[in-house]
């Protein structure tokens, strides 16, 4: 019977862990399918900015995973949480350029609706993505602050598009205690960023 695909990943890190040369180059195409899943929902996310472009998402997240392979991934979903962070980080990287280009590094007023649409995972308005990004990731760094674990649900839901179970196997806790974090959490972002936005005005 041949090995599921969270199996042959797991094979893999663990050949990784033991120091076996050339196992990240067995572990990428495992996983590529799903990272191109999570690259292809931002791209929908940002849909009509031709210069986001899928595959250079994941070939840009394979080069910081790559610098990361000496780590101790445990499972396929632990690997995907770090993917997810990967490409957050590639995200932010990506608007801060561009909203720099712009308006030089300024930031306009940001509506609510953008807010409140961005953390629901729908499209916002073309003119706000790249300042909601950014307001999201500062967000998010001051929630690390104070619930690294509700943070991490949020860089594994939002920006990883990890499933529920997933996630939950990536953290080492309940489907229950992710779901009720991912709520938290939303909630406290959009708490959060309605203030900084109102401060803003």
């Amino acid at each position: 019977m041949p090995n599921s695909p969270s199996q042959s990943v797991d094979r893999v890190l663990e050949a990784l862990r033991a120091g076996v040369p050339g196992a990240f180059d067995e572990i990428f195409p495992l996983v590529y399918d799903e990272l191109h899943r999570i690259a292809a929902g931002h791209r929908r996310r940002w849909n009509g900015d031709d210069t986001l472009d899928t595959t250079a998402v994941i070939h840009e997240a394979y080069l910081k995973l790559v610098d990361q392979s000496a780590s101790d991934w445990r499972s396929r979903a632990h690997f995907l949480a770090v993917a997810s962070t990967a490409m957050r980080q590639i995200l932010i990287d990506y608007a801060k350029r561009k909203r720099a280009a712009k308006r030089g590094g300024g930031r306009p007023h940001i509506a609510l609706h953008d807010i409140d649409s961005a953390l629901h995972g729908e499209e916002t308005a073309p003119d706000a993505r790249d300042e909601v990004l950014v307001a999201l990731d500062e967000s998010l760094g001051r929630l690390q602050q104070l619930e690294p674990r509700q943070a991490r649900i949020v860089e594994c839901r939002f920006f990883g598009g990890m499933s529920l179970e997933d996630t939950a196997e990536a953290l080492g806790v309940s489907g229950a205690t992710v779901k009720r974090g991912w709520a938290m959490a939303q909630a406290w972002l959009y708490r959060d960023l309605k203030r900084t936005a109102g401060a803003a005005t």
